[in-house]
């Protein structure tokens, strides 16, 4: 059976945000100089059409060709680069060599989850977590995608983490993941409003997208311990005085970092809800 591939360009800084949103719909994607090309032998249009209604501002154009059979998970390995977080943390697939020695070291399998380490919100997740004591810290990873953040929490020395997504393909890509890197990590399917927890969380970790984050944020407050600390990205740099204002009434606004036009922000738990 021959396969579709669409060729879609799109702003700066969207392109993994769109691969995790079509994955349900695509079989594999390669990252492109504009955007990314994605391989479906299965019916893509409506699925197309929704992602442009709900990414405007990620100025999504595309174009379909339909070629011919060929392994192109095999084609997509060999376009994914390592990536090195502030010299301290190396991100790469099984199938790389290891570079040089760092402090930390996290496998991700690159299938369709998001975060990889290559977009610049889990690059900022990721950074801020080296300069956070995790130690004997119990951790929650809202819509964690890959897990490389509840993996990160483990490498940090995390007394333990739960982490969760809504997504299948996440919490099965989450939880080989997991394995692979000898991470002691809790990892199931919901969301914060379903699942239960047994405790509060001295650091909560969510890079999600604005609105979500806005919508949880009682929640994230609900959950987290005294003097917790709240790690969020996912949103841009013109949200941020936005999202600055949603903690106030729960949590002491700390520091805010950017990266590409992507920001991320830490707070302090302030007050019970």
């Amino acid at each position: 059976m021959d396969w579709t591939c669409v060729r879609l360009s799109c702003k700066h800084g969207f392109a993994e945000i769109l691969m995790a949103e079509m994955a349900d719909s695509f079989e594999t994607f390669a990252e492109t100089e504009e955007g990314f090309d994605a391989f479906t032998n299965g019916n893509c249009g409506e699925a197309l059409e929704t992602l442009v209604a709900h990414y405007p501002e990620a100025e999504i154009k595309y174009r379909l060709e339909v070629i011919g059979k060929k392994n192109w998970n095999e084609e997509w390995e060999k376009n994914v680069p390592t990536v090195v977080v502030a010299e301290q943390c190396l991100i790469r697939a099984s199938f790389h060599p290891p570079e040089k020695q760092y402090p930390y070291e996290i496998i991700i399998t690159p299938k369709m989850s998001f975060g990889t380490g290559h977009h610049p919100t889990t690059y900022l997740m990721i950074e801020n977590q080296l300069t956070i004591d995790h130690q004997n810290k119990k951790v929650m990873d809202a819509g964690c995608g890959t897990a490389i953040l509840s993996i990160m929490a483990h490498l940090r020395g995390a007394a333990g983490t739960e982490a969760f997504d809504l997504d299948d393909w996440s919490v099965e890509n989450g939880r080989e993941n997991i394995e692979i890197n000898n991470a002691q990590v809790n990892i199931r399917k919901g969301c914060i409003r379903t699942l239960t927890f047994p405790h509060a969380f001295d650091i909560i970790l969510a890079n999600i997208n604005r609105n979500i984050l806005l919508d949880e944020m009682k929640e994230y407050a609900r959950h987290s311990a005294a003097g917790g600390t709240l790690l969020l990205s996912g949103f841009l740099e013109d949200d941020a005085p936005t999202m600055k204002e949603a903690l106030q009434p729960h949590f002491a606004f700390q520091s805010l970092s950017r990266k590409e036009g992507w920001c991320a922000m830490t707070a302090r738990r302030n007050h019970e809800v």
